[in-house]
């Protein structure tokens, strides 16, 4: 038995062809599902890199109880599992984030790995001099910026772009091994994950005008840019998809060539998707989960089964990854996964709903019809609490003030008797100013018009804490939801209706800049300059105190007061940025 798993990062469903893409470049995808099984209702869980990433691992949610971490002491490895079993298991990968801190113990989990560096400002090669940089469109330059200037003369052929050594390493396991029996390989690209750094015969599949500034790492943050702006960062995103599909092309090619679609299982897959201008927004994390970020691309081919060119509606989710591997290998599946082998024989129904989200964001559920998204119950979006014994964030560790007021709490019934520190959680984006929401994806797919119907919301909300418990969420997400931890949820506990004027007030549309009256000052005058005139700062103290007396001020001054407001999301009230503009005008 064999098994390849072939992994994106931030691959946009929409825009593939086998489920409605029609204007990319992606033949292979087509390729693909032609040779497979295509599930067409498939979400992510935990969110977003490495919390997807312990998914894939334990099989279980891992959300409720921590944020972006390791590999806990008491979880169970799916390929640790399949080493222990006497399947080999090798990791190749670019993704950066297995370096630092806050993913430090997964690839140790296989047998062998290799990685390629210089994906998104990987810490990678060494230069104290500044890079040059172009003129672009960027607004946070934190030192990842800079560095992956610093990093791109590295990779200025295809050949030597950390994805195509990424699958060159792959293909030479596979062809390493062509006659060997009983191993795992996972081929994992951090692409198409911003910054959308792609060759020139990519991007000549998209020939467009385009004059303006540099343009292929959008912040996350509301779209502020101008219609051209958009289009070119999603034609430069469709150009490193392309780049993507060829490299999948390479591992069907050699699967047609030794005839691994005989005894290999194939699954290809990824964490998230991305929002390139939908809905106004680019990005993730800092506004909720919508379906072009949680609705994923899954493709499955399963020689026991034998299906090709056909496609599954039973809801699916990245938490069934690991009991699939394993059920595959024939290794007994913990008790502690929460998963199910997915369904490629037949179309059966593996669950009723599917819990998703980011810790201390929204907490979603979906039945494949209905998407719930549950926001705290007030703005203090607390009590929040970290559950875990490896007290790390993506790139440091906890800081000692972080540490001081833990506590140990009482196992949980994942945690194989053992208990775990509790301590308080953070979030720099707080989910309370969308409120709850409910979509109906039947007469609103596109998720444009959020339902206000008590009946559903009370179904969706019985969903949702059923999986929470079922998921042993610790009683600090109840309380921080307005949910009850113990006994039916009744009407008491809606919130749809009673948040629906935060959640319009934070849907609504930030202004174009060229839309309203300019002066001396403007939307478009950077937040420094602002602050520093007596009479323009008093108008931003009126109409948008938070943004004067922000902590942030000291990387944003030099931020025009547009851009600030769209990296703020719903924070800032788009009425009052209409009177800001409209006085500044008059100064």
């Amino acid at each position: 038995m064999k098994a390849i798993m072939v992994m994106f990062d931030s691959l946009n469903r929409h825009l593939l062809p086998p489920y409605g893409g029609d204007w990319t470049h992606a033949p292979n995808f087509a390729r693909l599902a032609e040779r497979s099984v295509t599930f067409d209702t498939a979400y992510a869980g935990s969110m977003p890199c490495m919390p997807a990433r312990r998914e894939i691992h334990t099989g279980r949610y891992n959300f409720l109880h921590r944020s972006w971490g390791p590999l806990e002491p008491f979880d169970d490895s799916m390929p640790e599992l399949l080493k222990q079993h006497g399947v080999y298991t090798h990791l190749v990968s670019d993704h950066p984030h297995y370096w630092e801190d806050g993913g430090a113990t997964y690839h140790g989990r296989y047998n062998t790995w290799e990685f390629f560096r210089g994906q998104e400002g990987d810490p990678w090669k060494g230069q104290v001099a500044d890079p040059e940089i172009p003129e672009d469109l960027k607004k946070l330059r934190f030192d990842s910026y800079r560095q992956d200037w610093v990093n791109r003369p590295h990779m200025a052929t295809e050949d030597k772009h950390p994805q195509t050594l990424t699958f060159d390493a792959g293909l030479e396991f596979l062809r390493t091994n062509r006659d060997a029996d009983n191993w795992f390989v996972q081929i994992e690209t951090f692409d198409p994950h911003e910054p959308f750094f792609s060759h020139q015969r990519f991007k000549d599949l998209y020939p467009h005008d385009y004059d303006g500034p540099h343009f292929d790492w959008p912040d996350y943050k509301r779209v502020v840019e101008t219609p051209d702006q958009v289009e070119h960062a999603r034609l430069e995103y469709a150009a490193l998809l392309s780049m993507c599909d060829h490299s999948l092309g390479r591992v069907l090619d050699l699967m047609d060539e030794q005839n691994l679609w005989d005894d290999t299982l194939l699954i290809v897959n990824t964490d998230h998707g991305l929002l390139l201008g939908e809905k106004g927004w680019w990005g993730k994390v800092v506004q909720p989960w919508y379906n072009e970020l949680v609705h994923l691309p899954l493709f499955v081919w399963d020689p026991r089964a034998g299906k090709a060119g056909e496609r599954r509606r039973a809801l699916a989710q990245t938490i069934d990854l690991a009991p699939t591997l394993l059920e595959y290998f024939g290794v007994e599946r913990p008790a502690d996964m929460q998963g199910h082998p997915l369904p490629v024989a037949e179309d059966t129904p593996v669950r009723e709903a599917a819990l998703f989200g980011a810790h201390g964001g929204h907490v979603n559920v979906t039945d494949g019809r209905y998407v719930y998204m549950r926001a705290p119950a007030t703005s203090q979006n607390a009590p929040l609490l970290e559950h875990t014994l490896m007290p790390t964030h993506m790139r440091g560790r906890f800081s000692p003030a972080e540490l001081a007021d833990l506590q140990l709490a009482e196992p949980f019934t994942f945690t194989k008797g053992v208990r775990t520190l509790r301590i308080p959680g953070r979030t720099f984006i707080n989910p309370y100013q969308h409120g709850t929401l409910l979509f109906d994806l039947e007469s609103d797919p596109e998720q444009r018009t959020p339902l206000t119907d008590n009946a559903t919301e009370l179904r969706m909300a019985t969903l949702l804490v059923e999986l929470m418990r079922a998921s042993d969420a610790p009683p600090s997400q109840y309380e921080r939801l307005g949910l009850p931890a113990e006994g039916p949820v009744e009407a008491e506990h809606l919130l749809v209706r009673t948040q629906r004027a935060q959640a319009d007030k934070a849907a609504r549309p930030l202004p174009r800049p060229e839309d309203y009256p300019s002066g001396r000052f403007s939307l478009r005058t950077p937040v420094f300059a602002l602050i520093s005139d007596p009479v323009a700062v008093e108008v931003l103290r009126r109409h948008l105190p938070g943004i004067v007396d922000s902590e942030f001020l000291q990387f944003l001054g030099p931020t025009p007061l547009i851009d600030v407001a769209a990296l703020a999301g719903g924070l800032t009230d788009v009425s009052a940025l209409h009177r800001v503009a409209e006085e500044l005008a008059e100064l």
